[in-house]
């Protein structure tokens, strides 16, 4: 069992958790939310003892062995299998003894000990889940320092998974994956034997992937049982009571205060009032969470645009002159379109968005784009880009100088910036905010089209549902691409998928797919 008790953590003077106790039973799949900067990563740091409590203690039984996805992605010139296997330590000192003994009755301890630990189907193994987080055959066999950092995030995602921890500590897994990869992880948890601490804003993961949810807030943990969907009404329910009982306890709190108002003065009655007091001085006030502000996220509606938008027609596109990555595009986008790209990490959805944003020309075909057309553009590499020295309003302000400050302020309050958050420093900013902050840049110019390329990765689920509002609310068409079911179903109406160097309309649902 993992046990928190009575942890206290502050930081930079912050206190993130106040007390916080929570008991995790063996085998469970627990799903740890809050809102972003509520704590989650700090609490996982405190469950590796990369960091120290104040008071309390972390305890779990001395056997269990404990991972997390290393912070730092492998880049060596070790293939991405041998990466794998050879984070099982146990199993590489075993081979490394097999390989120099020569005493049959040593090597035949050796062989018990492999054959324990399930060594010689090791590699398998490892495809596998090579497999299941989208590496093909070959490209296993390849030096991890190939790859780029969300590639090789995968791979260290791959070694932890190997070595088949009792704990098994993630923070947000499905940020490096794609739609596969996240349904074939979501799969891979549900059927894991150890105890899970998943931390997750993909709601669809915490639904059907974990058995109870670890609330954090405020500093206070709170074990639900059940997935997301559970959790949130059963939180409601909660709510509602404890106000309901709060109400009651302040009109009898009234009730009790008038009564001894009324009669302290009176010697007949003295001893009842001052009886009454102490009856006050007990009663222990309900508190009633107060639900921690959601700030908006308001996208500002374009000029109507004669259709189509754009037009495509047998269009390739790709980096290398001679080697496309897409061929044979044919598209139309009108104003009403609510599109998502389906495929595979690789396929080539990001270059199709960087080619409807303008950012990759074609190399032949016809792309016609509408005279008056605008177009944001939101992608995750933009992140790195910010300058963490500006403030959120003066990052703004670099994209749009014409801007006199109240109609920047105005402009960035609509995405959560509002007062004193709008005067933070990008550095300062957690990564849901950064997110929000450049998707206020992509709608500066008020665009007829907004394509988003994993624009869910920072938001938290709140924050998530307040983009689908958003989008929905928004009159220009949308191109996505998102790992996040719920904002897929919630957004698209088209479904385009892009494999095998085309990009053909999806028959059917998201389901289907």
């Amino acid at each position: 069992m993992l046990i928190i008790d009575n942890a206290t953590v502050r930081v930079g003077g912050r206190v993130i958790l106040d007390g916080a106790s929570a008991a995790i039973s063996d085998g469970r799949k627990v799903g740890l939310i809050g809102r972003n900067g509520a704590g989650k990563t700090t609490l996982l740091n405190l469950v590796l003892g990369l960091r120290e409590s104040e008071t309390g203690k972390v305890e779990y039984s001395k056997s269990w062995r404990v991972a997390a996805v290393a912070q730092e992605a492998p880049a060596g010139p070790e293939s991405l299998i041998d990466t794998v296997l050879a984070a099982d330590a146990d199993r590489t000192q075993l081979l490394g003894e097999e390989a120099s003994e020569h005493d049959p009755a040593k090597l035949g301890e050796i062989h018990s000990r492999l054959a324990a630990i399930d060594a010689y189907a090791a590699p398998a193994r490892a495809a596998r889940i090579l497999a299941g987080l989208g590496f093909s055959a070959d490209e296993q066999q390849r030096p991890c320092r190939e790859f780029s950092g969300g590639w090789r995030m995968r791979v260290a995602l791959a070694s932890v998974l190997f070595t088949r921890p009792d704990l098994l500590l993630l923070d947000e897994p499905t940020n490096y994956l794609d739609l596969e990869g996240a349904l074939w992880l979501e799969d891979y948890l549900r059927r894991y034997r150890g105890t899970v601490l998943l931390v997750s804003h993909d709601r669809d993961l915490l639904n059907r992937a974990v058995d109870s949810i670890l609330h954090l807030e405020h500093g206070k943990l709170t074990l639900y049982s059940g997935g997301y969907d559970t959790f949130v009404e059963t939180r409601a329910q909660k709510l509602a009571l404890d106000a309901a009982q709060r109400a009651h306890q302040e009109a009898e709190r009234k009730r009790i205060q008038a009564f001894i108002d009324r009669f302290r003065a009176k010697a007949t009655k003295a001893r009842q009032a001052q009886s009454r007091v102490k009856w006050l001085e007990k009663m222990k006030p309900i508190t009633v969470a107060v639900a921690e502000h959601l700030a908006p996220i308001q996208l500002p509606q374009p000029e109507a645009v004669a259709p189509p938008l754009l037009s495509l027609n047998r269009v390739s596109v790709g980096y290398e002159p001679g080697k496309p990555v897409l061929s044979n595009l044919s598209l139309r986008v009108d104003s009403e379109d609510r599109i998502a790209l389906l495929g595979q990490n690789g396929n080539g959805k990001s270059t199709l968005a960087k080619l409807l944003s303008g950012r990759l020309p074609p190399m032949s075909g016809e792309l016609t784009r509408a005279r008056k057309l605008i177009v944001g553009y939101f992608a995750q590499h933009q992140l790195d880009e910010l300058n963490a020295e500006l403030t959120a309003l003066e990052t703004l302000w670099a994209h749009r100088p014409r801007f006199d400050e109240t109609a920047a302020r105005t402009r960035i309050a609509g995405f959560g910036f509002s007062g004193d958050k709008a005067d933070t420093k990008v550095a300062n900013l957690s990564g849901g905010e950064r997110a929000r902050l450049l998707i206020a840049i992509a709608t500066l110019e008020k665009p007829n089209l907004l394509i988003l390329d994993e624009p869910t990765n920072h938001l938290d689920i709140d924050a998530r549902e307040e983009l689908l509002t958003a989008l929905n609310d928004y009159e220009g068409a949308v191109v996505l691409i998102s790992h996040d079911r719920r904002l897929i179903e919630g957004c698209a109406d088209r479904l385009l998928l892009v494999a095998d160097g085309r990009a053909a309309p999806f028959d059917g649902d998201l389901e289907d797919y």
